[in-house]
Order: C-alpha cells, then sequence, then structure tokens
C-alpha cells in the first residue's frame, strides 16, 4: 500500500525490513513470501532480487519522513499478519522500528488497529466477490 511513494533507497529499505519481519518468528509461511512478491511488483523492484536482512541503526534517516515513516510501518504490520499470527517476535521488531521512527506506544496501537480493519475488509471483499480462498489467510 502506498509503496510507490518510497524512493528507490526506501523501497530497498522496506524490502529489508520486510525480511526481518519474516523470519524474525522462525518460520517462513507462504503467505509471507507471497506479500514479499507484491511488495516487489508494487515497488517495481527485480522479482529474483533476494531480501537481506537489515540493521534498525540509521533507519530514521532512510525514513526521513512522517509519510515514509507510516507507509513502512503500515505495510510491515500487513505483512506480519500474512501468516494469520502476529507473533510477538514480529511484534516487538515492529515497536523497535516504530521508536526508531518516533512512533509511540499508542500510535503504533492505532496503526496495528487500522491494518486489521483494513485486513477485514479485504476479506469480506473477497467474500462478496466469491472468491473460493476467502476464509483463508491473505
Amino acid at each position: 500500500m502506498w509503496l510507490s511513494a518510497l524512493s528507490a533507497d526506501q523501497r530497498e529499505a522496506l524490502l529489508g525490513l520486510a525480511h526481518n519481519v519474516v523470519v524474525s518468528d522462525g518460520i517462513l509461511d507462504p503467505n509471507e513470501e507471497g506479500m514479499l512478491d507484491e511488495f516487489k511488483r508494487e515497488m517495481e523492484l527485480n522479482p529474483a532480487i533476494e531480501a537481506e536482512y537489515l540493521e534498525l541503526e540509521g533507519i530514521d534517516g532512510t525514513f526521513g519522513n512522517r509519510k515514509s515513516r507510516i507507509i513502512a510501518l503500515l505495510n510491515l504490520l500487513r505483512l506480519s499478519y500474512a501468516d494469520g499470527a502476529f507473533e510477538i517476535e514480529e511484534e516487538c521488531l515492529l515497536k523497535e522500528v516504530s521508536r526508531a521512527f518516533g512512533v509511540d506506544d499508542d500510535e503504533f496501537m492505532l496503526l496495528d488497529n487500522w491494518v486489521r480493519r483494513f485486513l477485514s475488509l479485504e476479506e469480506e471483499a473477497r467474500v462478496l466477490m466469491g472468491d473460493e480462498s476467502a476464509g483463508s489467510s491473505s
């Protein structure tokens, strides 16, 4: 969501952060892999590029404004739910990213709530369309 608004450096960094999220719980779910591919498409990155671990130090400099930081957090939160569960490891990592971005815990909870409502609406739309995969994790 809104990934095309990110700069080239931010896109590469987001892919690294996304990698951090998907490996944080020790399990790489096919839905997470699919969402990483979706991120690459939306960010117009080479599909063959492999996501690699990204150090959080200095990440606030890469995402230098509020808009890019919120775009990153919303997408990383969405990714954290791709396997159907928001694991404690993912939550801890994303809270660390949010602190680096200057986002406090109350605002983090608002972002998390927004993402959960968004995912619910996506699921509702799939049901309305008669999508046979509705009811499974997205």
